[in-house]
């Protein structure tokens, strides 16, 4: 994917209907799972890509992506064009209301905009760049940037609408901050102008959804009332969607895959996910807490860095415990993701015995002990992955002690910079590399570098990289670029990339959908027949 200079795609943009379809005409309610659950429904406190999702359908943004295309497309703005290079400016929908009836004005896109910007946000990289946002009359704002900035457009995919007089009468006027405990009131409410409305919302248990009446849209789907179960067991999901209980779920275990594609009643679609596993690591503390190693910290050594990437045999992993569902990746980000090319993307090969002799070399020829954390409600056989990634590092005298935990709680902890060797997934929204290598391992700092480069690693060459690719609009240079950081990325070890996933959805033969390589269902599109 090759990203043009932001005045073409405007142009391309503004020639892209909004969403042309049937609007539904009789009830249907959709039933749908997975493992994972929210952790909010404050729309700038965290993002992960699940909880993105089901927020949209509730509040929406500026722009969006087409669900076959991944085209830019009008959303709440109608159009936008470049006043100079650094001057953005927005034209927004007339006659949209948001849940409660009140008139969706420039004074709610300036305040939520701002409000993604908040010390408590971790929606700054969807904003990086943006110096102020000025309300020009009730249906224009322009966004003024520091430097021109080629994917601003698919930053504000991710970028939704939240009520300012709501916000101010609910006392949510910031994000809750989602490394503490205190709930602001958008916390567990909401309130948009999307086309559904939150009906309820019991944690862990069920969401209801109902559809919004007044939303200015029409429907390619015809759902009614959606609900999203969360089950953690994968067991007990997909007894769900053999008995009827469910309509769809989102990630079927593997190991029951082969049965669900043989049923007369159930379909299942799949696809390369633009989200790429990999393992992190503390490269901050001066000593881990849990290890037996004191007064220093191995995780420091890139040849240790480089001795745990070797013992893993992602192979094994991708074939036995994920069965197919993960592709063997060399580096952070997936192919459909610009700035990926095949010399970037190869891994290093799995080698047992050079992984001894680097922890040898690096004074640990017996190896060390040291603390692993992993979601067990997130990705695909998340649980059951890290207990074979301990297993390999055993063989090489590294004790990785495991916890695993659910993802409402998990990546609180990592934000509080407790792990000291974590999983995560991360989607690129933006189809853009940018977007990982700032919040994975630009050095941490203001507006978004370093939202989630929780291991700390620190490299004064790929800020330098990072910080040029988000001005530069030449995109043979910038692409280069992107390629170059890739490469340093994987030179200096900052993580150990693992596998893409390939997600699979599992569903009754009565539904039809677009499946997304973001892994969103786009309730839009859903069809009950």
């Amino acid at each position: 994917m090759r990203f043009k200079p932001l005045f073409s795609l405007t142009v391309a943009a503004l020639s892209v209907a909004a969403v042309t379809t049937v609007t539904p005409v009789s009830a249907k309610t959709f039933k749908w799972s997975s493992q994972g659950e929210i952790s909010t429904w404050d729309i700038h406190s965290q993002n992960n890509a699940l909880q993105n999702g089901i927020h949209a359908y509730v509040y929406e943004a500026l722009v969006y992506y087409n669900s076959r295309t991944f085209a830019v497309e009008p959303m709440l703005a109608t159009s936008w064009r470049e006043v100079s290079p650094t001057q953005i400016r927005f034209t927004l929908r007339q006659g949209v209301k948001f849940h409660d009836g009140s008139a969706f004005t420039a004074d709610d896109a300036v305040y939520s905009l701002n409000r993604a910007k908040a010390k408590t946000s971790n929606y700054t990289p969807f904003i990086q760049g943006v110096e102020r946002i000025v309300k020009v009359d009730d249906s224009t704002i322009d966004v003024f940037l520091a430097a021109p900035n080629p994917v601003l457009l698919r930053q504000f995919t991710e970028l939704r609408m939240m009520s300012k007089a709501w916000a101010e009468k609910n006392r949510s006027v910031e994000p809750k901050d989602i490394k503490g405990s205190d709930e602001n009131y958008a916390h567990r409410n909401a309130m948009g102008t999307g086309p559904y409305t939150l009906e309820s919302w019991q944690p862990d248990a069920r969401m209801v959804f109902k559809l919004n009446p007044n939303w200015w849209g029409k429907m390619d789907g015809n759902v009614t009332e959606m609900v999203y179960l969360p089950i953690k067991s994968s067991a007990t999901r997909m007894a769900a969607l053999l008995s009827g209980e469910v309509d769809m779920v989102l990630d079927p275990s593997p190991q029951d895959l082969g049965r669900l594609r043989a049923s007369p009643d159930i379909k299942v679609i799949d696809g390369l996910e633009n989200r790429t596993l990999f393992l992190g690591m503390d490269q901050f503390r001066d000593e881990l807490p849990g290890s037996n190693v004191k007064g220093k910290n191995p995780l420091k050594d890139q040849r240790v860095r480089r001795a745990l990437y070797q013992a893993v045999d992602v192979n094994l992993l991708t074939k036995t415990i994920l069965r197919d569902l993960g592709k063997p990746a060399g580096t952070l980000v997936a192919p459909q993701v610009a700035g990926w090319s095949e010399a970037v993307g190869k891994r290093i090969p799995y080698d047992v015995e050079a992984s001894k002799k680097l922890l040898a070399e690096a004074g640990y020829p017996n190896g060390f002990e040291v603390e692993f954390s992993c979601p067990n409600n997130r990705y695909i056989n998340d649980e059951a992955v890290c207990q074979a990634v301990t297993a390999m590092w055993s063989r090489v005298g590294v004790k990785a002690k495991l916890r695993t935990m659910p993802v409402a709680n998990y990546f609180p902890m990592l934000q509080r910079n407790e792990a000291s060797i974590y999983l995560l997934g991360w989607g690129v929204p933006t189809f853009d590399a940018l977007y990982s290598l700032q919040s994975l391992v630009r050095t941490v700092g203001k507006g978004g570098d370093g939202n989630y480069n929780v291991g700390r690693y620190s490299n004064e060459r790929m800020d330098y990289l990072v910080d040029r690719i988000k001005i530069e609009t030449d995109a043979p240079v910038r692409t280069r670029m992107l390629t170059e950081a890739l490469q340093l990325s994987n030179d200096t070890f900052s993580h150990i990339p693992l596998y893409d996933q390939v997600i699979p959805w599992a569903m009754k033969k009565k539904v039809t959908l677009v499946h997304r390589a973001d892994n969103r269902v786009d309730i839009r599109t859903v069809k009950i027949d």
